[in-house]
């Protein structure tokens, strides 16, 4: 009797220290949460989430209007104001302007854009944003922020991978007025408008709170499944360059992570992760966003890679099924190909909405433009498939000039 009397209170002690252990683990976590420095600047409240049901199937519009009262929907409109957030330090200055162009020449809802810059490129921005005609401006406030990362380990977030690229990390802790944003890296430009790809919110269902595309269709060309030393999401891991951004859930929400044995909150875990895998991440920021939603894969809505179209969709072949069928709606020229000959029809699509004029003719000063560029790039692999890129930006420029051009 002794002895089941002594291995009862031997299994009551352990079981008190396992307590004890885990509600230590999480103080140690919160006690490294960021202490974020905030721009003095804000930003209008964030009015949208767009929700669908429990089983994951999109609501239908009455149900979308009935999300206004839930509590993560407060004051949400129909016709809600897009909030859309870009990072541009260093030299990425004229991408990030190239890359807001896109989006206000083909889109016509309203836009709140996010810019987190380096302090010595404020007023520049500024100046640029501010000489734009008086009817694309129309279309969209901004507000330039300072970059701000975790006091205790600034060096280290500031230089995980590109200049300031980690800075996406810390979007829900410092836009905390904004229930819903687009995040996109400085090398994107969009052929669709920005208003469709919001619009992907809708198909949210009660447990995600991103969305992001794969970071490879074909995995025996993929990166994370051969190289990766770290977990990822799915196959062959997404790719945060587009980034939808329910920051309302994310700052809600309690993630699974293989530190604890209990759910820490998104700005309890990035430090703790950072330590962790800091020797095994490649890739930054994206990596531990990988590691993330490995273990929160309930999370994440995965989108079709014709919204992230990168160069590895084309240079080993066309791998972006979705791509060919409606062409290509946001292209993502990472690799440095806006900038060097390696992919002349990406450098062609990012050169003519650079040198797009606002208020030229739309099908005579950019479209056919752009069509002669991409037929001198046929030699590559990429520049064969480049009627993808003006396939979908055809039915851009005709909604939004109300022309009729041909079809492919």
């Amino acid at each position: 009797m002794r002895r089941y009397v002594r291995a009862l209170a031997l299994c009551t002690v352990l079981a008190l220290l396992s307590v004890l252990y885990v509600f230590s683990e999480l103080h140690a976590n919160r006690a490294t949460a960021p202490l974020l420095r905030f721009s003095s600047q804000t930003s209008p409240k964030g009015q949208h989430a767009k929700q669908a049901d429990a089983a994951g199937e999109p609501r239908s519009t009455s149900n979308v209007r009935k999300a206004a009262q839930e509590p993560d929907s407060v004051g949400r409109q129909e016709e809600e104001t897009m909030h859309l957030a870009v990072v541009a330090c260093g030299t990425r200055q004229e991408e990030a302007v190239s890359l807001l162009k896109s989006a206000v020449i083909l889109s016509n809802r309203a836009m709140q854009f996010h810019i987190f810059a380096e302090d010595q490129l404020h007023s520049s921005i500024k100046e640029v944003l501010d000489s734009w005609p008086t009817s694309i401006r129309q279309k969209f406030n901004y507000t330039v922020h300072p970059v701000s990362f975790p006091s205790q380990h600034q060096s280290e977030w500031s230089k995980l991978f590109k200049p300031c690229a980690s800075q996406r990390l810390f979007l829900p802790m410092i836009l905390r007025d904004v229930d819903s944003l687009l995040y996109v890296d400085t090398d994107v430009l969009f052929l669709r408008p920005v208003e469709l790809l919001w619009d992907l919110f809708v198909q949210f269902n009660s447990s995600q709170l991103a969305a992001m595309a794969p970071e490879h269709e074909e995995p025996r060309i993929a990166w994370y499944n051969r190289f990766a030393r770290h977990p990822y999401y799915g196959a062959t891991g997404i790719n945060s360059g587009v980034m939808l951004m329910n920051l309302t859930r994310m700052r809600q929400a309690h993630f699974k992570n293989d530190m604890t044995a209990v759910g820490l909150r998104w700005e309890e875990l990035l430090v703790p992760l950072l330590h962790k895998y800091k020797l095994n991440i490649t890739w930054g920021d994206q990596d531990l966003i990988n590691i993330i939603f490995h273990h929160n894969p309930e999370k994440l809505l995965v989108f079709p890679c014709q919204w992230n179209y990168r160069p590895d969709h084309c240079i080993y072949g066309s791998n972006c099924s979705p791509a060919e069928q409606e062409g290509v709606f946001v292209l993502h020229g990472n690799r440095g190909v806006f900038h060097s000959e390696k992919q002349p029809a990406f450098r062609a699509v990012y050169d003519a909405v650079r040198q797009y004029a606002f208020g030229d003719d739309l099908v005579n000063s950019f479209w056919l433009p752009l069509e002669d560029k991409l037929n001198e790039t046929t030699h590559t692999y990429c520049g064969k498939i480049s009627h993808l890129f003006t396939r979908a930006l055809s039915q851009s420029v005709g909604s939004t000039q109300r022309t009729t051009l041909p079809n492919y």
